[in-house]
């Protein structure tokens, strides 16, 4: 029965994504980027929603009046595809994410995403990315977009503690921006590279602002990674069954040991 419902929503998909496209292609013209984020967040909410009807992956989200009413800087822990489309469905504002430039030659997904103001990478440039990056970032974030990133980069099994990579507590000091953890147990229902989903409750936690002024970047990097692993624990503990929040094995790379920034990871 899951596999005949995972290719129910496989099919769904094939149908909406294509069609949505063309439409989003045939209006930006006429829409401003932040309207363009709105059109976008709407195809989010039908992918998630219909995961859920055919699926049974149902949601919920905690701690959302932890957002503030200003652009701030979204480091998430990264599971799945489930999160990269449900943030922009579930969470309020314009947002942004900093993503591979690969992902822009992927048909009607990618030519769309080509018209959205995101942050591009091209990791071909070696150290000038980084400061592409930040000069993106800063344009976006004044422009009233927050930023969605992923610092352990790649998308990580449940109940694995991935490493935290140091670019999105980097980018976030260098655009001024404050930053907002987030963890979820979306790898659960939605794993990486599996045709098959199975039926469940995502839950999606909101932690609180944490300011970057007078912070170094390992302290940062590091208050991050803690908050959001000992929230998993929290949240998913039948997936750390031996762990505690005290003793979760965080790790977390410094300044000086990490230059890469994190990127979505969106593959299905």
């Amino acid at each position: 029965m899951r596999l005949l419902r995972s290719v129910l929503f496989l099919l769904y998909m094939v149908v909406l994504t294509p069609l949505y496209a063309i439409a989003c292609l045939l209006v930006f013209m006429l829409l401003n980027a932040h309207q363009r984020w709105s059109m976008v967040s709407v195809w989010c909410k039908l992918v998630i929603d219909g995961a859920r009807v055919i699926c049974g992956i149902r949601y919920r989200v905690i701690g959302a009046e932890n957002l503030p009413d200003r652009p701030v800087v979204m480091l998430s822990k990264h599971q799945s595809a489930w999160e990269t489309i449900a943030i922009p469905a579930l969470l309020r504002g314009p947002q942004c994410y900093v993503f591979k430039r690969s992902l822009l030659y992927i048909p009607f997904f990618g030519w769309t995403l080509g018209l959205l103001k995101m942050i591009h990478i091209d990791r071909k440039q070696g150290p000038r990315a980084f400061a592409s990056v930040i000069r993106q970032g800063k344009e976006r974030i004044a422009d009233g977009s927050s930023v969605v990133m992923f610092p352990e980069g790649t998308r990580t099994p449940t109940g694995v503690t991935g490493v935290y990579k140091s670019g999105g507590s980097r980018f976030a000091m260098a655009t001024g921006a404050d930053i907002v953890p987030i963890a979820h147990n979306a790898g659960r229902v939605w794993p990486r590279n599996k045709l098959v989903k199975t039926p469940g409750l995502v839950t999606v936690s909101i932690g609180p602002v944490i300011s970057t002024a007078g912070r170094s970047n390992d302290e940062l990097n590091a208050e991050v990674a803690a908050w959001i692993e000992a929230e998993m624990r929290r949240i998913d503990a039948a997936a750390y069954p031996s762990d505690t929040p005290s003793a979760s094995g965080v790790r977390a790379t410094s300044a000086t040991t990490s230059a890469v920034t994190p990127t979505v990871d969106a593959t299905p």
